[in-house]
């Protein structure tokens, strides 16, 4: 099946944490506060598809009280955090939304989201990611994690289906 298939199919997306919303970096403040750096316009892509009724998930293999606030800002539906491997809450997440494997799309980076991964009917690894992920990748993106990776795998969602003229509509 081609990359455009794959795209066509997609009615959720799940997404990684650090190294694919953020560049990998984490950053500790001097009383040994995590602060984690996000951008903007994958905010705006996850956004975007929420619009259009395909919703964000985010599984994280850490916990961090700097992902819940950026995930409601950013319209994600849930956040499952702290879980490895994050293939155990795949089927869950399936069954909850009435969706088959080939319907969702998770974005990844590094060696603990490979087993969510082979279960993905799209999986993307980020420009960034390590060699094993981008070697499993259905795609791999031109930008980077936390540079902008996840709304270019939005957009590409949403003009396949023909839904990105309708996402702009308030904007345009």
């Amino acid at each position: 099946m081609d990359m455009e298939e794959r795209l066509k199919k997609i009615k959720l997306l799940l997404l990684d944490v650090d190294g694919v919303l953020t560049d990998g970096r984490i950053i500790y403040d001097s009383s040994g506060k995590e602060l984690k750096l996000f951008n903007v316009h994958d905010g705006m892509g996850v956004h975007l598809l929420h619009k259009q009724n395909i919703p964000t998930i985010i599984i994280t293999a850490k916990a961090s009280r700097a992902i819940k606030p950026r995930a409601k800002d950013m319209s994600v539906e849930k956040v499952y955090d702290n879980l490895m491997p994050k293939s155990r809450v795949f089927d869950k997440i399936r069954t909850e939304y009435g969706i088959e494997a080939n319907e969702v799309c998770f974005i990844a980076d590094d060696l603990v989201d490979i087993s969510a991964m082979k279960l993905a009917g799209f999986a993307v690894a980020v420009n960034n990611a390590c060699e094993q992920v981008k070697q499993i990748a259905h795609y791999v993106t031109k930008l980077s994690g936390g540079k902008g990776a996840v709304r270019e795998v939005s957009e590409l969602i949403l003009k396949s289906q023909n839904k990105w003229d309708e996402a702009l509509k308030d904007y345009v």
